[in-house]
């Protein structure tokens, strides 16, 4: 079936149309992005020039989900910092596809790479003594094929369903980036069934993968009553870390896609949340509270200092 769209851009109404807020908002935003992509890649440099971090599973997803936060971040801040100089915000029809393609392909890897990590902590705290049969290289290697297979075909699916929808009349989106349902509501043709199957597509895989890493949260600290006192803190030290990235990515998704289309005044809010905030705080929960981490961070930025004073 030929999508039979006659518009070939949209304008997006963005946050706010007052100059000044717009101006506030910039410099806010540009800030939140360079420390959001500089935290992320700090994350994934120590690791990759730590052996013995990388040598780790955990680690080694670690920096996996920093890499998936830098891009899925990239994937609307640089358009939106950007559009917030100029009064009127407009992006082509192949560059909203774009957008929403890398949206829901950074998204579907990292919700199945979260999903990995929740896994590689169960086996390490309710199956310590298999644990390294279990996790082996090649199980990592799967998972994160897994992720880019899974991003991959979750995204295109929803790109497919998309390229059907006519877009025949208006062309303003009252959002600052492409998504689903704001497009929904410019199609020219009924879309009941096209929001249903959001919901189905993304919505629903959103709350049954939120329920299951809940699940499986509360078993890894059931298990927890057998360990030492400082196994126990250790072990909560790391999953409290993991399960406030969980919360902080799945909320925000499951209430923009488990619900029928219909728009929101804090919709907008939300997906600040998901696009700007959660990237920048997933590296900061992962290294606050950890000791590796930043003994890895300083043995990185000393070797650094070393290389430049030789230079």
């Amino acid at each position: 079936m030929q999508n039979q769209s006659f518009i070939t851009e949209f304008v997006f109404l963005g946050l706010s149309q007052n100059p000044t807020v717009q101006k506030i908002v910039f410099i806010v935003f540009l800030l939140v992005y360079i420390a959001t992509i500089g935290g992320n890649m700090v994350i994934v440099v120590t690791i990759l020039c730590s052996p013995a971090l990388l040598g780790s599973p955990m680690y080694f997803f670690l920096a996996f989900l920093s890499f998936l936060d830098a891009c899925f971040s990239s994937a609307f801040a640089p358009k939106m910092i950007v559009d917030l100089l100029y009064e009127r915000k407009t992006i082509s029809y192949k560059g909203c596809m774009i957008q929403l393609f890398a949206e829901h392909f950074f998204g579907g890897a990292e919700v199945i790479i979260l999903t990995s990590m929740a896994y590689d902590r169960y086996v390490a705290i309710c199956k310590p003594l298999h644990y390294s049969s279990i996790m082996n290289w090649r199980l990592c290697g799967i998972l994160v094929g897994v992720a880019w297979t899974g991003g991959f075909l979750h995204s295109i699916i929803q790109i497919l369903f998309t390229f059907q929808l006519p877009f025949c009349g208006p062309n303003v989106i009252d959002h600052f980036l492409c998504d689903l349902y704001p497009l929904l509501e410019l199609a020219c043709t009924d879309t009941h069934i096209f929001g249903l199957f959001v919901v189905a597509n993304s919505g629903c895989i959103c709350i049954i993968i939120f329920t299951m890493l809940l699940v499986s949260y509360g078993v890894i600290l059931f298990s927890l009553r057998t360990h030492s006192a400082e196994g126990r803190r250790k072990a909560l030290s790391t999953c409290g870390s993991h399960i406030a990235v969980v919360v902080l990515f799945f909320v925000p998704c499951i209430f923009t896609y488990a619900r029928p289309p219909s728009a929101f005044s804090f919709d907008k809010m939300v997906a600040i949340f998901y696009t700007m905030l959660s990237p920048l705080l997933n590296p900061l929960i992962y290294t606050f509270r950890n000791m590796e981490m930043k003994n890895a961070m300083r043995k990185v930025w000393k070797r650094l200092v070393v290389v430049s004073d030789e230079k």
